[in-house]
């Protein structure tokens, strides 16, 4: 469920959005980017995209202050994406080699790319370092990979960046499965084990080239206080190194991402400038022009952006329930459909035009296409009655949904089209594809089709 904002924080939304989003519907059954043939398709509003990144920069921005914004790749993993949100000024945080692949695709430079991940190998630190793009170090065991690294580079000093996560052991959000600050989190130095802040501070007393202290508390379910407070524990870290090596070594926190979706409306709350607020009010110091900031917002810049549209291909109904059987199910909508409570969307009723669908409310279940009977987006919503041939689009699934596919029963991977509003075009609605749609050949080529005997010629 959404989180309540915090009280500094202001609701602000995107006036035209829904009205954008209106127009993107019924044009994209239109123009056929969605058929009976083709019943399923992500849409993503490029204006809302760049509204988002805008008000990041303008939350954070403080004379002095050098900081830097990055994009949590896995939230939306498609190149046209990350390529428009550089154009905006956002870089990109990475969590493995594939993403950091994309990145380079995207056009997006070493010094705007983090890496952050549990488990990086060697050659994965070893193209960090060459490329320059900065790391952020899980745990002692890759610190001393790093010595290795470094102690190689012209020199002795890294071209790039080098910093460590933490966790502050704070406790969790309402969804523990997203709460990265727990008291066992498997990510980053946990700080309040016995020995282990003194041990870091050596740590860093003794690797002049770590510069940087990162954590990241959590993301939907995490109350922003408890972010406030994550950040709050990073900066008295970094103050406290800083003291005992007589210098600013840390010059840098990296403060990760993590701000929370309103999925019950269109209302874009909390806000990123709400967060920030909220950080000058917690952490003043980290404003005062000695430290530059990192973040790695990945959810809060494009769930509110992407709408997945979706054929109703039959209605029947099954012990006086009505069911809507569309092609949106967990293959797309994967944490709604395996934890509902906890990843409820919206549904929009779709006339076969693409129009809003009148006709009173009747209480039905909207079931996707997937082969096990808990494959709904939906359960027991009331709804415009619908019927073979109409629509439902599901708002707010920018983030996480259409971009980031689960192949069960081998579902075609649906395309995604980015679109503007432009008077200039009939429809008043122009597209571009982001990802074309997965064709059958290409389920088959990735799924071992190009060599069927692979396991029968062992014998």
């Amino acid at each position: 469920m959404a989180d309540v904002p915090h009280p500094a924080s202001t609701v602000s939304a995107f006036p035209a959005a829904a009205g954008r989003r209106a127009l993107a519907l019924r044009a994209a059954v239109e123009q056929r980017l969605v058929t009976p043939e083709q019943p399923l398709a992500g849409l993503l509003d490029v204006a809302g995209v760049r509204a988002s990144a805008a008000e990041l920069r303008a939350a954070f921005a403080t004379p002095g202050v050098a900081v830097t914004h990055t994009f949590a790749v896995k939230a939306a993993a498609l190149v046209p994406v990350l390529r428009l949100l550089h154009a905006e000024g956002i870089g990109c945080e990475v969590a493995g080699p594939g993403e950091l692949a994309l990145a380079r695709a995207a056009g997006v430079p070493a010094e705007l790319t983090v890496l952050d991940s549990p488990a990086k190998t060697d050659g994965e630190l070893r193209e960090a370092l060459r490329l320059g793009v900065a790391v952020n170090a899980d745990n002692f065991a890759e610190l001393a990979r790093l010595d290795a690294l470094v102690a190689g580079a012209p020199g002795g000093l890294p071209a790039s960046r080098l910093g460590v996560r933490v966790n502050p052991q704070l406790g969790a959000g309402t969804i523990g499965a997203l709460s990265t600050a727990t008291a066992t989190s498997k990510f980053g130095v946990a700080l309040r084990d016995e020995g282990a802040a003194d041990r870091l501070v050596r740590a860093f007393l003794a690797r002049p080239w770590l510069t940087r202290l990162h954590a990241h508390v959590g993301s939907q379910g995490c109350p922003l206080e408890l972010m406030a407070r994550g950040v709050r524990v990073v900066y008295e870290l970094a103050e406290r190194i800083n003291a005992e090596a007589g210098r600013r070594q840390v010059d840098t926190v990296d403060i990760g991402g993590g701000l929370p979706v309103n999925f019950a409306s269109d209302e874009v709350t909390p806000t990123f400038r709400g967060y920030a607020d909220l950080l000058r009010a917690t952490v003043p110091g980290l404003f005062d022009g000695r430290y530059g900031i990192v973040t790695e917002f990945g959810r809060s810049l494009l769930a509110k952006h992407g709408t997945v549209l979706a054929r109703v291909e039959y209605a029947k109904s099954a012990g006086g329930r009505p069911i809507a059987v569309t092609h949106a199910g967990v293959h797309v909508a994967t944490r709604t459909v395996l934890t509902p409570a906890v990843w409820p969307l919206r549904v929009i009723a779709l006339d076969p035009l693409g129009r809003p669908k009148d006709g009173e409310p009747v209480v039905q279940d909207v079931a996707g296409p997937c082969c096990f009977a808990g494959d709904l987006v939906a359960e027991g919503r009331a709804l415009p009655p619908l019927a073979e041939g109409d629509w439902v689009a599901l708002p707010d699934t920018g983030a996480y949904y259409f971009s980031t596919p689960y192949q069960y029963n081998s579902i075609p991977r649906p395309g995604v089209h980015g679109y503007v509003c432009d008077t200039d075009v009939p429809s008043g609605v122009r597209f571009g594809t982001v990802r074309a749609p997965q064709t059958l050949a290409g389920v088959v080529a990735e799924s071992g089709g190009g060599d069927p005997e692979a396991l029968a010629a062992l014998g």
